[in-house]
């Protein structure tokens, strides 16, 4: 069952796990405002709400058709629908993508999920609450607190926009949808590429076990299927196949062939009749550290990422379509970049999904910014144990993306070594070593700029936003000499332990502050709403000069394994983009893009 298109964001929304049957519940839904958190004191559980909102889009942005932007410290959803008849025999799941922050549901008045975290999926089982052409009620009340411990990422603490600061998103923000299941089933599978040994492991976690059932997957290409492999699904919850990969049909994904294979999963009962099947797909790569560079496929590849914070003008954090998402991409690749640190974000997974098509290599990220880890400091909440399961719930849902080569739990610490050791350290270290355990294939880095407490952290980096190409090089001059750029505090004491000769790359520069209209206004009379880093350049021209110099002296470091130029777009205020934020072009986009086309010193050197 496929989404009418007259629903918003129709597409299904887990490109990875894909079933046939399903129901987007995107579109209209009663809405409410609740300033005083006092709603369901006041009846809103089963009382009117008195207002409608267009879901997945968040009721601070204009695709709602609301457009508040003050602080909402609670809201409240409502529909009413009938799940489909044809789905007898089956218990149905109600998933939600994405709600900000702290969300409660019910339906038919029942309480079926409690989920904390605005960033990642969460799901409600309605088994003995409804079922298969069953009329029900799901409410949604979403608490989003000005206050407190809370992984915001770029959403703005005071009042208005300021800096890289944005409006703020509250509720629902990524679609809702509801599937039919079998009572024992599938759950997401973990796909591990296995380049040296050409094949694919799986991991299959079930919801329980039944006498007889065994697991069967099949890898196929465009010319038929490859491999099949079929275990026992009785003795274990997650077991596990291994599926070849012949030399003759072995095509390795990389940037310049995103090659996927086709993934068919299923669950058979002991008559071997199918229980549960779903589609997937896998590329076959690797990721590997030798000295300080970071291979892909046995080999350097200068990672030129680009920061992308994934706002949009009318969506905020949702993007208005699903075209949206991968004109991004292209957008990037057309500049010159291959990647991009997913900035402050978790991203929703059908962004991935374009990534692994189209090759575009990425970092995944958390938006932990809103507490002391960044940001504004004003706020002296530290971070608690929440932090660590919500990233652990976005490593679990992207971990078979191929198109992710690395993590980045936090994004600059400020933590001074020899102070008191604070919740801060204690948090920073669960959350790198949680990724580690719950990924060994890929790099981690233990927190991106400022302060690296984790001394085995795999990656280290430095932010700079010098924009003089001269300072600039002499500031990230020595790592030849195991002596780079690293940040300290203001006071000029060190954040970070030592630098012991891992991977290293300047993960945030540039930030050109140009934007030619609100340029030629400061020229005039000083009066603008715009904010960049450094002085902004005087024209087009000096911009060019600028951006060539800043990346030159990087691409020809022969230690340097990549660099992350802030950033694709203008956001609001933040004029420093690539592109302006409704990703029109200011700039020679031409010029942006031969400025990195050489290659690298280190994919030169032999490493």
């Amino acid at each position: 069952m496929t989404a009418p298109t007259a629903v918003p964001r129709p597409e299904y929304p887990r490109p990875q796990f894909v079933r046939e049957d399903w129901l987007n519940l995107n579109g209209t839904w009663q809405f409410a405002f609740d300033p005083g958190d006092s709603g369901l004191e006041r009846g809103l559980l089963t009382g009117g709400l008195d207002r409608e909102i267009t879901v997945p889009f968040p009721p601070e942005s204009v695709l709602s058709g609301i457009g508040e932007t003050d602080f909402l410290e609670a809201v409240w959803y409502r529909r009413t629908l009938t799940l489909p008849a044809e789905w007898a025999g089956r218990r149905v799941l109600l998933h939600f993508g994405a709600v900000d922050y702290d969300a409660t549901v019910w339906v038919n008045g029942t309480e079926v999920a409690r989920h904390r975290g605005g960033f990642t999926p969460f799901t409600a089982d309605l088994h003995q609450v409804a079922g298969p052409g069953e009329e029900i009620t799901v409410t949604v009340r979403a608490r989003d607190p000005k206050s407190g411990p809370q992984a915001r990422g770029k959403q703005a603490l005071r009042y208005a926009n300021h800096d890289c600061h944005y409006t703020r998103v509250t509720g629902i923000w990524q679609t809702v949808w509801a599937e039919p299941v079998p009572h024992v089933r599938l759950h997401r599978p973990r796909i591990t590429p296995d380049l040296a040994g050409s094949a694919f492991h799986l991991e299959l976690p079930l919801s329980g076990n039944a006498p007889g059932h065994r697991v069967r997957a099949r890898l196929s290409d465009a010319d038929g299927e490859i491999a099949t492999a079929e275990v026992r699904a009785d003795l274990d919850l997650a077991p596990r196949l291994r599926l070849p990969v012949p030399q003759e049909r072995r095509r390795v994904w990389s940037p310049a062939d995103p090659h996927l294979y086709d993934l068919r999963l299923e669950l058979l009962d002991g008559d071997g009749q199918v229980v549960d099947s779903v589609g997937s797909y896998a590329g076959l790569r690797s990721v590997a550290i030798r000295g300080k560079a970071v291979l892909l496929n046995g080999e350097p590849v200068f990672q030129r990422l680009v920061l992308d914070q994934g706002w949009y003008p009318d969506g905020l954090m949702t993007a208005p379509t699903d075209a949206a998402l991968v004109r991004d991409i292209e957008l990037a690749l057309d500049a010159g970049f291959n990647g991009a640190r997913l900035h402050q974000k978790v991203f929703e997974e059908r962004f991935l999904h374009h990534a692994d098509r189209l090759g575009y290599l990425v970092w995944g990220e958390f938006g932990d910014w809103g507490c002391a880890v960044g940001g504004e400091t004003g706020d002296n909440q530290q971070p608690d144990a929440s932090y660590t399961g919500q990233w652990l719930e976005a490593v679990e849902r992207d971990y078979s993306h191929p198109s992710i080569i690395g993590w980045c739990p936090l994004n600059e610490t400020y933590q001074r070594l020899h102070d008191r050791t604070t919740q801060l350290d204690a948090v920073t270290r669960a959350m790198f070593l949680a990724t580690k355990a719950l990924d060994t294939t890929r790099p981690v880095i233990d927190a991106s700029g400022y302060a690296h407490r984790v001394a085995e952290t795999d990656i280290y980096d430095s932010h700079s936003y010098e924009q003089d190409p001269v300072a600039f090089a002499a500031q990230v001059a020595g790592l030849d000499r195991d002596r780079p750029y690293v940040n300290a505090s203001p006071d000029g004491r060190p954040w970070s332990v030592p630098y012991r000769g891992q991977p290293y790359f300047v993960s945030e520069f540039g930030g050109i502050w140009w934007h030619p209209e609100t340029a030629a206004q400061a020229r005039g009379d000083d009066r603008e709403e715009s904010w960049g880093y450094g002085e902004r350049p005087r024209d087009e021209e000096e911009f060019h000069a600028r951006f060539a110099g800043l990346t030159g002296t990087l691409l020809d470091d022969p230690d340097m394994f990549g660099y992350c130029y802030t950033q694709l777009t203008d956001v609001f205020q933040e004029q420093n983009g690539i592109y302006r934020f409704d990703r029109s072009h200011k700039l020679d986009v031409a010029r942006v893009r031969a400025a990195q086309q050489r290659p690298a010193a280190i994919e030169r050197r032999e490493v």
